[in-house]
């Protein structure tokens, strides 16, 4: 059974902050071939298309495309805030191994 990501209240929360649902935007996450372990997260703020699969929680929305929905399934998407400074982070249990960049890693 494939389990969609999971989206933390605190990763709502910025969007809020950002106020993204107010501009027609929500947070896409994607995951793309390069990066220095094979493959890579591309997070943006993106309008929704047709066929993304819509995570919404807080008045507030995060979008995942078909194509990379399945390198996703069962992460965790979170805002952290430490003193190298704030991101959103995904925490992906499909992943062998990450860069220290924390943006790529491989399956």
């Amino acid at each position: 059974m494939n389990l969609p990501p999971k989206v933390t209240d605190r990763a709502f929360a910025r969007l809020t902050e950002i106020g993204a649902a107010a501009q027609g935007l929500a947070l896409r996450v994607a995951v793309e071939g390069g990066g220095c372990s094979g493959f890579q997260y591309e997070i943006a703020l993106d309008a929704p298309a047709a066929d993304d699969l819509v995570l919404e929680g807080q008045g507030e929305k995060v979008v995942v495309d078909t194509v990379s929905l399945p390198f996703l399934e069962n992460a965790v998407i979170d805002f952290t805030e430490e003193l190298i400074g704030a991101r959103f982070t995904i925490e992906n249990p499909n992943a062998s191994s990450s860069c220290g960049c924390g943006t790529s890693f491989s399956m």
